[in-house]
């Protein structure tokens, strides 16, 4: 089944992002034709099985915008006892991930070519993720794109229902007024704690796979800063 292509313009929510037309190699585009129908999925399936989808129950790992896939695949190819599942909106990097994919041979991960909103909305199942990682999200640092930021308070409800008790959300950006206002926002949703004490910042950054965006933004001079937030179990359960 081909990436769901169509814009969903009758959603209600504002996108995080927008859809850039780059030219794809003759090479991988192959490589996307070839191995989408193995390890792609579409909205339009509905909620996702993820036991029957990769044929075992295990930990789900989620990342959110996973670029080209690097951090994807190194954690799929470190910890194969877990299931991997990514979103990406842009093409070039879905199918960068998709040829590597089958490269190594993995087969715990699996890949969304989409909105993130629109997949946690309707294709995962209430409590059943374990991890969401969150890696260098677009800052939208023009005031009046804020809108546009993917951590907002309904998001993190959404987050907060795909996530089992003890799960984590684990997000890095480079961009500080966007990291004080994801502090904020996730800090004032109840059903999180902090484990690192109120309003701290994660400081381990070693235990996260480094990005192309993070070694950019070091080779800029910029700061990173990580999010660590745990799914507490003093919360009633949708």
């Amino acid at each position: 089944m081909k990436p769901f292509e169509k814009t969903c313009s009758s959603q209600s929510h504002i996108r995080s992002f927008v859809h850039c037309r780059s030219r794809m190699s003759p090479n991988r585009r192959c490589a996307f034709k070839k191995y989408w129908p193995q390890y792609g999925l579409s909205v339009m399936q509905g909620m996702v099985n993820f036991t029957e989808l990769f044929q075992r129950t295990a930990p789900v790992v989620l990342e959110i915008g996973f670029g080209r896939g690097d951090a994807l695949l190194q954690m799929a190819k470190e910890h194969p006892e877990k299931n991997y599942l990514g979103i990406e909106v842009h093409p070039l990097g879905v199918a960068a991930l998709l040829q590597r994919i089958a490269q190594e041979g993995l087969s715990n991960i699996r890949i969304y070519q989409e909105d993130a909103v629109l997949v946690l909305d309707q294709c995962i199942r209430g409590i059943s993720l374990s991890v969401i990682y969150l890696f260098f999200p677009d800052p939208w640092p023009k005031r009046r794109h804020h809108k546009r930021r993917l951590i907002q308070a309904a998001f993190i409800d959404l987050v907060y229902r795909k996530l089992v008790s003890g799960g984590s959300l684990h997000m890095a950006t480079d961009w500080w007024p966007y990291a004080e206002q994801a502090m904020k926002v996730i800090s004032q949703h109840t059903g999180f704690d902090n484990p690192i004490g109120e309003r701290a910042f994660f400081k381990n950054q070693s235990v996260r796979v480094p990005t192309r965006f993070e070694h950019r933004a070091r080779r800029l001079g910029h700061d990173v800063w990580d999010l660590l937030f745990v799914k507490n179990t003093n919360q009633t359960e949708p």
